[in-house]
């Protein structure tokens, strides 16, 4: 940052009274510049036994597979950005939905929040955002081409729940240099 969104005059980057680390701050109006992690929001959705995954038709990893997710939107609450990214990415609309997990994951600056929801019909298309939207059952998600590790981590995660028959609230920091397990076998 080089310049005050405020009145537009040069900032500087120093500890602030009061604060503990260094934030932009404009010394002619005495704004203080928080730059504050993203939070992005997105759905698991189901119909039957499938998920519905989206191939990016946007940077980055633009034909990869993801969840539809994409960022908050300031007025809305998670679910409510959660579903709107949904609508936005596939055209699908989803029932139900339940906080599923959490991810923190500082060295990027973002925390995911993902609910669960089910599709209680199959319509859903491609958009502006995604290239193809398709419903995938377990052997057949693509492991290799998905666009996130935490994409990879949730689908995990709810496929191991799915079998138990129970779904858990998840919280999990994934640092840099983390890897999918090896537990996770593609397309057996």
């Amino acid at each position: 940052m080089k310049f005050c969104s405020n009145c537009g005059k040069a900032v500087i980057r120093e500890v602030p009274p009061g604060d503990n680390r260094p934030r932009f701050v404009c010394r002619n109006c005495a704004t203080i510049h928080y730059q504050n992690p993203r939070v992005i929001v997105g759905v698991l959705p189901t119909y039957e036994d499938s998920v519905l995954l989206c191939e990016r038709d946007i940077q980055p990893r633009k034909g990869f597979w993801t969840l539809p997710a994409g960022f908050l939107e300031n007025d809305e609450s998670t679910l409510e950005g959660a579903i709107r990214e949904c609508q936005e990415e596939s055209m699908a609309s989803v029932v139900d939905a339940k906080l599923y997990a959490i991810y923190d994951i500082p060295h990027i600056r973002q925390v995911y929040i993902f609910y669960r929801a089910r599709m209680d019909n199959p319509y859903f298309s491609k958009t502006m955002e995604s290239s193809d939207v398709r419903l995938f059952v377990e052997e057949d998600i693509p492991w290799e081409q998905l666009a996130f590790p935490v994409v990879a981590e949730t689908l995990t995660a709810f496929f191991n729940d799915r079998k138990r028959g129970h779904y858990d609230v998840r919280y999990m920091q994934i640092n840099k240099g983390w890897h999918r397990p090896d537990t996770v076998q593609s397309g057996n």
